[in-house]
């Protein structure tokens, strides 16, 4: 199968979809792929690298996806990309579509077979394509609001672990799944004092019993959230729903009530956001004020460290890249019910049951597709 592999081009997007050594594994198994001359650029990654490791340099974008079988893309493609669809084309990526109607309709209009890596879900409801890159964004979400609240960036100017004889700062991260514990991981790292909510209560024994205390659990509802906030200097948000839209957590007038110069990170905005003023940011311009406090709402948050992000998206991809290349994907998604999971659309119809909801779309099953 051809691969191909064009260059990210969302503001301050540095990550590429394959590194050097994924190229070199795809090759190893018959596979011809091309990459975009310039992709690996903003991750360290030359052509000659990937030359080196069998891949065949192409000259621009419209060659890449032109060739290809299956694209691999990092990013959902934007308006500008919607005019290389096609319907005999394969496109593997994040597409968070529940949150982007625009690209669902262009999706569906050309007809397009699309998997997405935030939707491929095993048994366990383990999300292992969106892992990665919500432990880079959780790991990042604290020191980028720690940045936030320096005074010149429109913060109080408090310092995350205080020094002695002061307060730490008061952080609250919302959600302890993998983002949300990765948050709270580097938080408790800066000397933050840390409070984390989740509705699962076995998984704040869990983080109560990794902490010893250090972290406070709570069980999360609306009274609580609304108790915590008033009194925090960092929100962070790490709610989700697989495939569907981020449930909203902390409405307008909340935000009317907190401390002045607090700030609020949202790492679900690429799914909605879980705050009801969130909207999507660019690394060029990351933050907005919502009342008095300032809110950082990227939606391409891992795209900052591309030399991390490359390796440990790669590393999670691989594995079902070579399965769909190497078998092709209806018979990949047959043998591998967690990438079936994956499944947005085809010939012109949705298969994601939260995308359907979100559009109000009829759904074609995916028994259907496989029959």
């Amino acid at each position: 199968m051809r691969v191909a592999v064009p260059a990210e081009i969302k503001n301050n997007e540095f990550r590429v979809a394959i590194t050097p050594a994924g190229v070199q594994d795809l090759v190893a198994h018959g596979h011809e792929v091309l990459i975009e001359t310039g992709a690996g650029r903003g991750s360290g990654l030359s052509d000659e690298s990937y030359a080196a490791s069998g891949a065949t340099i192409l000259p621009d974008a419209a060659s890449a996806w032109a060739a290809a079988d299956l694209l691999l893309k990092v990013k959902e493609p934007i308006p500008s990309e919607y005019g290389y669809f096609r319907p005999d084309l394969l496109l593997f990526t994040y597409l968070h579509l529940a949150a982007e109607p625009a690209l669902t309709r262009a999706l569906l209009a050309s007809g397009v077979t699309a998997i997405a890596y935030e939707t491929v879900q095993l048994p366990t409801g383990a999300l292992p394509l969106l892992a990665p890159m919500s432990e880079v964004a959780g790991r990042l979400a604290p020191i980028v609001g720690a940045h936030a609240m320096l005074k010149p960036n429109g913060g109080p100017g408090l310092l995350v672990p205080g020094v002695p004889g002061t307060h730490p700062a008061r952080v609250t991260v919302l959600g302890g799944g993998v983002a949300g514990t990765a948050a709270l991981q580097v938080a408790v790292g800066l000397g933050a004092q840390v409070t984390v909510l989740d509705t699962n209560l076995f998984r704040l024994r869990e983080i109560d019993a990794l902490y010893y205390g250090r972290v406070q659990t709570v069980a999360s509802n609306s009274y609580e959230i609304d108790r915590a906030l008033l009194t925090s200097d960092l929100v962070i948000g790490s709610v989700l729903i697989p495939g569907a839209r981020a449930p909203k957590l902390v409405s307008t007038e909340l935000v009317s009530r907190m401390k002045p110069g607090s700030v609020l990170v949202d790492i679900a905005v690429d799914q909605g956001g879980c705050f009801a003023d969130s909207h999507p940011t660019t690394h060029a311009d990351p933050t907005f004020l919502v009342h008095q406090s300032l809110f950082y709402c990227v939606a391409n948050m891992p795209g900052a460290v591309p030399s991390t992000s490359t390796s440990a998206l790669t590393n999670a991809t691989l594995p079902y890249v070579r399965l769909i290349a190497t078998r092709g994907w209806k018979d990949a998604l047959r043998t591998d019910a967690a990438l079936a999971a994956g499944l947005s659309t085809v010939g012109g119809r949705v298969t994601s049951a939260p995308v359907a909801t979100a559009h109000s779309l009829p759904l074609l099953e995916l028994v259907e597709v496989l029959a």
